[in-house]
């Protein structure tokens, strides 16, 4: 990032965003890069295990979040064949 200081929204729980996503220009003036940081625990209390405190770490996959409802089919797997039905050489 470039040394700016940007203010920190927090949702209605007081806990900053899980993830922020920073546009970085490019130098030759072709679309921006996006930069993805997700937020992980500090550290944990010895007792309870209570979160103290946030960071931030870059995330280079870059993958959107998706809620994960039991329901949900889950991600493609792009070595999978369609509609996974086996391929012919599968034992």
């Amino acid at each position: 990032m470039d040394g700016r200081v940007l203010p920190v929204l927090v949702g209605p729980t007081g806990h900053p965003p899980k993830t922020y996503r920073i546009p970085v220009p490019d130098a030759a003036g072709g679309s921006p890069t996006v930069l993805v940081y997700r937020r992980v625990p500090r550290g944990h209390s010895k007792r309870l295990g209570i979160p103290q405190g946030w960071k931030y770490e870059y995330d280079p996959t870059g993958k959107a979040d998706r809620l994960k409802w039991p329901w949900s089919k889950p991600d493609a797997d792009p070595d999978a064949t369609p509609n996974r039905k086996p391929d012919d050489t599968d034992g």
